[in-house]
């Protein structure tokens, strides 16, 4: 039987596997609920700023044999509120989000400061890969970045945004090529700290919000960006993309990651058949997760694998609700016909 490193690495080299893992990278695919919180004692809102207690978070979803990864942050908001913008760092039961804007528009964009990792939330992300990765070196650590679009989206008002990347192109694109070099700056530190995998979701980098044209233009263009800068450090890279695919196929198949991980909207066998031989991540239904019983989400699990997918994983975050019993399922899924090829 393969540790949990080496079954997920080997995927990524496209070598055999006793069968699929199960992961859930963290950052917007947030593998944190409240029952695993309240488990542990701790208040979610500090774990958002103290490195043990994320570590402890992290390494608490392991152990109830949830998923077979450590991933870091648990949300979408590090990055934008380097940036500038308002946090709300939620409670127990719903995660960090913004509430306010710095920029009105792209035209803006210098008044950003660049990241610090020498403090704030950053570093605690930083430490607490450090930490990970003192205590378990047989589990892979994910690190996450918000991809390019929802940064940039996440500091300034989305729909202004999204015709200002048209009506204003050429101060987007300094503005995108700004949050771009930031992040893949990060994603740098969380390297240097020990992360396996870097993961990039970009959920407002969807097609069928930004069109073909705008999403290769913009969408392809800085998410290669970052791909290619992290793959010079030899760590391996999942992009999540939100939305139907249907009319971006060709662009998506553009995104130099090695692996694509699309939410539950998307049929892997379809996503199998328009990508080829690509690295598929995915994609159970969050909310199945959530509201549903234990024998469906094994059936959705095994479903998946059947599709075509490599890796298992929730299609999003998980909802903070969400029974652990549920989360639990897929692993347990997988891991009966782990049981059956043994026997």
């Amino acid at each position: 039987m393969l540790l949990p490193k080496e079954r997920l690495n080997n995927v990524l080299k496209t070598e055999s596997v006793d069968r699929p893992p199960c992961i859930c990278p963290g950052g917007m695919m947030n593998m944190i609920t409240t029952e695993v919180i309240e488990e542990k004692g701790l208040n979610f809102i500090d774990a958002h700023s103290d490195a043990t207690m994320m570590a402890d978070l992290a390494e608490a979803v392991y152990e109830k044999g949830c998923f077979e990864n450590f991933g870091v942050p648990f949300c979408m908001t590090v990055e934008a509120e380097y940036f500038g913008a308002e946090v709300d760092l939620g409670s127990n039961i719903y995660e960090p989000h913004v509430v306010q804007y710095p920029l009105n528009s792209v035209t803006e964009w210098e008044r950003v400061s660049k990241i610090n990792h020498e403090s704030g939330r950053s570093k605690v992300v930083i430490d607490a890969i450090k930490i990970l990765k003192s205590r378990n070196s047989k589990v892979p650590i994910i690190g996450n970045l918000t991809g390019p679009i929802s940064t940039a989206s996440s500091i300034m008002e989305p729909v202004t945004f999204y015709k200002e990347l048209r009506k204003k192109n050429s101060k987007a694109h300094e503005f995108m090529a700004f949050v771009t070099a930031e992040l893949l700056a990060f994603a740098k530190k969380q390297i240097a700290a020990g992360a396996d995998i870097i993961a990039i979701s970009d959920p407002s980098g969807t097609g069928e919000i930004l069109g073909p044209k705008l999403f290769e233009e913009f969408a392809v263009k800085y998410i290669n960006q970052l791909v290619e800068g992290i793959q010079q450090e030899k760590v391996g890279t999942i992009v999540h993309i939100c939305g139907q695919m249907k009319k971006v196929y060709p662009q998506v198949n553009q995104i130099k990651s090695d692996v694509l991980s699309f939410d539950s909207i998307v049929s892997i066998k379809e996503a199998r058949e328009n990508l080829g031989d690509r690295l598929l991540m995915g994609n159970v239904s969050t909310y199945t997760i959530e509201f549903g019983d234990p024998e469906k989400i094994s059936e959705l699990t095994k479903k998946s694998v059947k599709d075509g997918s490599n890796i298992i994983a929730p299609a999003c975050g998980l909802g903070m609700k969400s029974p652990l019993k549920n989360v639990q399922a897929m692993l347990e899924a997988l891991r009966e016909g782990e049981d059956k090829s043994d026997a």
